[in-house]
């Protein structure tokens, strides 16, 4: 096949230390490649973020694969059996950061690209990639930044392929459709500091806010729907206290999130909240983030290509599922009806000794490139 295989570009991707939101020269390497097989590639840098769209054709349907070459960082390296930016092979796996999430899937996005160009190189609509490396980070000068210029060209997008890590268990036996909204708080509870020995010259902020606290997290926001389980509320940080023992805190802040369903929005759950916070009497303040609002792609011809293909090649019939983090699939789903994600098993994304197994980059080539048969009718 034209132009090596997928373990060896993905190898050189992980070879490149692009630490969000450095892209390290990864997008220059993929521009590269891409132009020898006919692509028109162009660099959006927004800030310090760099962005690659490439395209090949003009004509609808225009078939895009969305990944991110920006890493997390590597936490101790001495935890690592190997370099982290050494790509290595041992025990029929691929070490190194990114090697999951997603530099493995970017590598095999371009693979099946290639090789259905050499195949079908006058074929019908378009061939697209929509690169970022902004994913890891704020995401705020990342494929958001592509998206809106995009639509301001009124260049929109037919499907879209999100190589995200989305396998469990097995490579194929789970695909992304949607997403979960993110919704976070900060909040701040006021009491009076004093000391711990005089009770009734203090007001303990930590025991003030506790029932509202418990009542926060025993509180059913919604039942979800078929597509989505229900919206769940976690506290993920409580910080009070002057750092010694005698000394009642004059504030405490608690950090907390929503995975909202669509049977929520973030105005309710903040509405909620309140009513909550004002029933206990509580002096507070609280800055809300909306990180993603949720959403759901329609279940069309890309679904059923990709499904038909993950079966094919994987012998699984792959759930359809909204579960999991966010992901750029909430930004591309404003241009572009009917958007999936599906990439390697994500036992090991953000972890020491990242890894992913080399049968997977054989087996997801093909299942991306039988993908883009069907969709350009080049069967």
């Amino acid at each position: 096949m034209p132009n090596g295989n997928a373990l060896e570009l993905a190898k050189e991707l992980i070879a490149r230390k692009s630490l969000t939101p450095e892209d390290a020269g990864c997008q220059q390497l993929l521009a590269e490649r891409l132009s020898r097989a006919g692509f028109k590639c162009e660099s959006m840098k927004f800030g310090d973020v760099t962005n690659l769209w490439a395209r090949r054709g003009t004509a609808h349907p225009v078939v895009c694969f969305a990944g991110h070459t920006d890493v997390v960082p590597t936490g101790p390296l001495k935890e690592w059996h190997s370099d982290p930016f050494v790509p290595t092979v041992r025990d029929g796996k691929l070490f190194g950061r990114g090697a999951a999430d997603m530099k493995s899937s970017i590598a095999c996005f371009v693979v099946a690209a290639e090789r259905f160009v050499a195949e079908h190189p006058n074929h019908a609509g378009s061939i697209a990639l929509l690169i970022t490396s902004d994913e890891e980070g704020p995401a705020v000068d990342g494929t958001v930044r592509v998206v809106e210029v995009l639509k301001k060209r009124k260049e929109l997008v037919d499907y879209c392929i999100v190589g995200e890590p989305s396998s469990v268990d097995m490579l194929g036996d789970t695909l992304k459709i949607g997403r979960r909204g993110s919704l976070s708080g900060h909040l701040v509870v006021r009491g009076v500091q004093g000391h711990v020995a005089y009770p009734h010259l203090v007001k303990n902020p930590i025991h003030l806010a506790a029932p509202a606290l418990a009542e926060l997290a025993r509180t059913q926001w919604d039942k979800g729907n078929e597509s989505f389980p229900p919206t769940s509320f976690q506290i993920s940080n409580i910080h009070a206290g002057t750092g010694v023992g005698n000394v009642v805190p004059g504030a405490v802040e608690i950090d907390f999130n929503f995975r909202f369903s669509t049977e929520s929005t973030d105005q309710s759950l903040r509405k909620r909240v309140a009513e909550i916070l004002k029933r206990h009497a509580l002096d507070y303040a609280i800055d809300w983030v909306l990180g993603a609002k949720p959403f759901l792609s329609k279940r069309g011809r890309l679904a059923e290509m990709v499904l038909q293909a993950n079966k094919r090649h994987t012998g699984s019939n792959g759930e359809l599922s909204t579960t999991g983090g966010t992901s750029d699939a909430r930004f591309i789903i404003d241009i572009c009806p009917e958007v999936i994600e599906l990439g390697p098993i994500n036992t090991t994304i953000h972890k020491l000794n990242e890894h992913i197994a080399l049968v997977e980059l054989e087996i997801l080539p093909l299942i991306y490139l039988d993908t883009l048969r069907a969709l350009l009718d080049a069967r």
